[in-house]
């Protein structure tokens, strides 16, 4: 099948590459000069992994192309998914104005194009966008002289760090239709994906588009309230690890983010759970519970810094701090929302000197901090005289630094473990000297 793909991010990236390793015909679109250049070179302006062998295979097979021109993309493609930035505004609104303009090119080419029935040509709105917007989206088009064009919801799913996965054999493809039509085309081209176990779900274009938002609205709430029952444990003498088995083995629980830490981040759940509360106020619909985790997580965030307070007694200027994890989340160099950029903020503010290390966010941090920060390639470089460790992403590559030369490099043997990644080791840093406080943990 021809597939055209507008938006080259992690959506419209690993959605293209991964509909052209199944066989179709896919061009992905990207307005950007330089993304689109590091594209058309070989290389791929994003981490994710496997991400980069797949683009040069399917490049190389002749599956995978890219181009600038949105008008020459779409001309010749059955499906067009929308991938595009869905930024959020002041009011937590969502900016619908990137997609609207593609609609707007697409329906430039291709409102003089002969008719087809419905699923013969399909806009598949790709882009997380609240309930609604595909019938907006409808109407546009129609207003552009192209009723004829079908408009479909297919949110994504996908995890940064494991989004190829996700594709491949996804837990569930959502798809929102007003056509059977249009429906059985896109159960054609996620046929391979697609089994008794791992269902394509056809459902209205509003359903799909909420179902996006209540699964991370969902996925956000489990995350909010084990960092609050956390919060909990530190002022009770609780240990969280024992509590969080206490409950996660309760099979309607479950562990799956259920693990405190410094508070989510990133392009979806920060974005995605304002953006429902914005679609409920407009619709006088009260979501308390969202409400109470979107502030909960914004509090959170605050809770490292103020462990590391209490520690120094308030006294944080002057002091030298090695921060370990700079992205959201393992796996990726997205800093979006990211817990460690409010915590470097608060140390800047507090007149603290910050060196930071992580295995691929450090291009994006230095960024947006240039030279107020010392950037170290090496996560031990970090530690030369500083007063604590603060980690804060658990990337595997901080699971076993060697705890013998972290306390030889640090100028106190001090460790704030954001993630409880050394939980497992406690024993081993309290005989080594160290003071250890984690997340639901208190001071060990």
């Amino acid at each position: 099948m021809n597939v055209a793909v507008v938006g080259t991010g992690y959506v419209g990236l690993v959605t293209g590459t991964c509909l052209a390793e199944t066989g179709n015909s896919v061009v992905c679109v990207d307005n950007n000069p330089e993304k689109l250049a590091i594209l058309l070179r070989g290389g791929i302006p994003i981490f994710e992994p496997g991400l980069d062998v797949l683009v040069k295979n399917n490049r190389e097979a002749g599956r995978l192309s890219f181009t600038g021109d949105l008008s020459a993309a779409v001309r010749g493609a059955q499906f067009i998914f929308v991938a595009v930035g869905t930024p959020e505004l002041p009011s937590g609104d969502v900016d619908l104005k990137y997609v609207n303009a593609v609609v707007d090119g697409i329906c430039a080419t291709l409102k003089d194009a002969p008719k087809s029935n419905p699923g013969g040509r399909v806009v598949v709105l790709k882009s997380t966008v609240p309930p609604g917007t595909n019938r907006a989206v409808t109407d546009r088009m129609a207003a552009n002289g192209c009723a004829h064009i079908a408009v479909a919801s297919n949110p994504e799913f996908l995890k940064e760090g494991a989004a190829i996965d996700d594709f491949m054999t996804p837990d569930r493809v959502v798809v929102g239709v007003r056509h059977e039509a249009v429906g059985e085309a896109l159960r054609e081209l996620y046929r391979p994906y697609c089994t008794d176990s791992r269902p394509l779900l056809v459902m209205a274009p509003e359903s799909a588009e909420m179902t996006k938002y209540a699964a991370n609205a969902m996925l956000a709430t489990k995350i909010s309230f084990i960092n609050e029952m956390a919060n909990l444990c530190d002022a009770t003498g609780a240990d969280v690890n024992a509590v969080r088995k206490g409950i996660g083995h309760d099979q309607r629980i479950g562990f799956q983010f259920l693990a405190p830490g410094p508070g989510y981040g990133g392009s979806c759940f920060p974005k995605d759970v304002k953006g429902l509360i914005a679609v409920a106020k407009k619709a006088s619909v009260a979501l308390r519970v969202c409400e109470a985790v979107d502030s909960a997580n914004d509090a959170q965030k605050e809770v490292l810094f103020a462990k590391i307070a209490k520690h120094f007694d308030g006294h944080v200027a002057g002091k030298t701090f090695a921060i370990w994890g700079l992205a959201f989340k393992p796996k990726t160099d997205d800093i979006r929302e990211s817990p460690s950029l409010a915590l470097i903020d608060a140390f800047l503010a507090a007149r603290a000197k910050v060196k930071v290390s992580d295995p691929e966010a450090m291009a994006n941090v230095k960024a947006l901090y240039g030279d107020r920060l010392h950037y170290a390639t090496e996560p031990l470089d970090a530690l030369d005289g500083a007063d604590a460790l603060v980690l804060v992403t658990e990337w595997p590559e901080f699971r076993t630094p060697g705890f013998e030369e972290v306390k030889r490099r640090l100028a106190a043997p001090v460790i704030f473990d954001g993630r409880n990644l050394y939980s497992n080791v406690e024993q081993e840093l309290l005989a080594l000297g160290f003071t250890y406080y984690g997340i639901g943990r208190g001071q060990r």
